[in-house]
């Protein structure tokens, strides 16, 4: 079980740790969000859960949900903010990522950075990347990195269904200005002042 911390109250893991009602305690999680089809949200007294139906699919409509999301997050004042899906590498990390790009004043390329530094295995599929990008335009006007393709295997070794999935690799946009505002706090600046963002795993 891993459980990633991204902000001081709020995490990023995959389906089994909303099942540990200790380690929910030991986090003060007062929201869940369940961003999965078929993954039980467990009940716990003084815990809100919020339902994001989406398959992880590059044509899953997961961006009609960004908004929604980051709203919750950011007006959740009670306790943290446990985002998850079925392992915590597709649905969950956009959501965060959207979430930071919204509420914390960074670009794409800086929300990929925060989240990969507190969680590095992170995979988001193609469609979940255009879905990013349309939503860094909505907030900023302009995009920030291009989503390159990934590299295709060759194609004398076909993939076998468990093998990991391929990832579009960022690259940065040249001469556009990086629109963060004085509150947004990257892992990098975190480990300046001294709080270093950090992966727990139980």
């Amino acid at each position: 079980m891993s459980v990633s911390q991204i902000t001081p109250t709020l995490f990023l893991s995959g389906a089994d740790a909303p099942l540990n009602a200790a380690l929910m305690s030991q986090k003060r999680i007062t929201l869940i969000v369940n961003a999965t089809l078929s993954h039980a949200s467990p009940a716990y007294p003084g815990v809100e859960c919020v339902r994001v139906p989406v398959s992880d699919l590059p044509s899953a409509r997961l961006g009609d949900h960004f908004d929604r999301v980051a709203e919750r997050i950011h007006g959740n004042r009670a306790g943290g903010t446990l985002v998850h899906c079925a392992v915590g590498m597709s649905r969950s990390p956009a959501l965060v990522m959207a979430y930071l790009m919204r509420y914390r004043g960074v670009t794409l390329g800086q929300a990929h950075r925060w989240v990969q530094d507190s969680r590095p295995f992170v995979r988001l599929n193609a469609g979940f990347w255009e879905q990013l990008l349309q939503y860094e335009r909505r907030l900023y006007g302009r995009n920030t990195v291009r989503v390159a393709p990934a590299q295709e295997a060759p194609r004398s070794l076909p993939l076998p269904l468990t093998s990991p999935r391929l990832t579009p690799r960022l690259t940065l946009v040249p001469r556009s200005p990086l629109m963060s505002r004085p509150q947004a706090m990257t892992p990098a600046s975190r480990r300046r002042r001294g709080t270093k963002a950090s992966a727990v795993k139980i």
